[in-house]
């Protein structure tokens, strides 16, 4: 499975685990000047801005570990975009999905997710 393959189904996977708690998947792949946003999605009470990092089993940096200062101002900067254009009121919440994949030897492919409310 190639790279681009492994994140967009990584992003897949925390939208359908949004959609089971109740959340509403709004944008994918939000952009404007600052940046992306992997996913944006709502509720009664919050509107998350959730970053999703997949990597490999054994990589060498986590995916919450890659979600740097810089990287943290840009999503912040690219949701106050967000909220701004649609005029939006929730309670805004950063959140980080850390996809992992997990390759059998049989080639198969298995993914497990580890989530991180209010992450920055």
């Amino acid at each position: 499975m190639n790279i681009g393959k492994i994140g967009t189904e990584g992003e897949k996977r925390v939208a359908q685990f949004l959609r089971r708690r109740g959340f509403l998947v709004i944008k994918r792949n939000y952009q404007c000047r600052y940046g992306e946003i992997d996913i944006i999605a709502e509720n009664k009470e919050y509107i998350l801005f959730v970053e999703v990092k997949t990597r490999r089993e054994n990589a060498l940096i986590s995916g919450i570990d890659a979600v740097s200062n810089q990287k943290q101002r840009k999503i912040l900067l690219a949701a106050q975009d967000y909220i701004t254009k649609t005029l939006c009121e929730k309670q805004p919440r950063f959140d980080i999905a850390e996809v992992t994949v997990n390759e059998k030897p049989d080639g198969n492919v298995g993914f497990s997710l580890k989530y991180f409310e209010n992450a920055f």
